[in-house]
């Protein structure tokens, strides 16, 4: 069975949406509160999900979803992510896939957005998951529960948790599956492409040179 985690913090507008996607899956879905005020938790139970609760930041829900799943497969998915029509079906075969349990699969970056700037992103995005081995949380995260157990599962890290997580998976078990992960613009219509992409890539080189992730969680906004 398929586990799928969702973290929130206050994603009322943005969870409704991601869930729709995954309606009519078989299996079970785990959204994680870390606090929210704006009414998130009760919108994840009118849809009839399952809500728990945990410490705020994406590592200690992230591992908390975890730990409260009872699927064989664990999916990890950002709340302002909508996984493309065509998701279960590529799912299906990564996971039936012979010696797919050793490896861990992410969806293609897509932002919902016209600009020529999101198609720049996006290809920038696709090199370096595929020379890099570092595809983000946004593209969500799905390996098997073994797998999971074998890394460690997620670290209580306020920010860089994906980052960390898919560098002990390593490059070589990453799967990149046929399907777009759409996700929310709005910090970079907010910040300016330009700007929030070289904040964010100056966040992943202080993380990769040693600064702590409670201070790179400072720069990020």
């Amino acid at each position: 069975m398929l586990s799928i985690v969702i973290p929130t913090l206050n994603a009322a507008a943005t969870l409704p949406g991601c869930l729709a996607a995954l309606a009519g899956h078989a299996g079970e879905v785990v959204v994680v509160d870390g606090g929210s005020r704006d009414g998130t938790g009760t919108l994840a139970q009118a849809a009839g999900q399952r809500l728990i609760e945990a410490p705020r930041g994406r590592g200690p829900q992230l591992a908390a979803g975890a730990a409260a799943a009872t699927g064989d497969w664990l999916l990890f998915l950002h709340a302002d992510t909508r996984l493309a029509p065509d998701w279960p079906a590529a799912v299906a075969d990564f996971m039936a896939a012979s010696g797919a349990s050793g490896r861990a699969g992410y969806f293609r970056f897509a932002l919902d957005d016209a600009s020529p700037a999101a198609r720049r992103l996006e290809r920038l995005v696709a090199w370096r998951c595929r020379h890099l081995g570092l595809p983000y949380g946004d593209q969500g995260l799905l390996l098997s529960r073994a797998l999971y157990a074998e890394l460690g599962g997620y670290r209580p890290l306020p920010l860089m948790e994906d980052v960390d997580l898919v560098r002990r998976i390593g490059r070589r078990r990453l799967f990149a599956l046929p399907v777009a992960a759409l996700t929310s613009a709005s910090r970079y219509r907010r910040d300016g492409f330009r700007r929030r992409s070289l904040r964010n890539a100056a966040c992943l080189a202080l993380y990769l040179l040693g600064v702590p992730a409670h201070r790179v969680a400072r720069l990020y906004g």
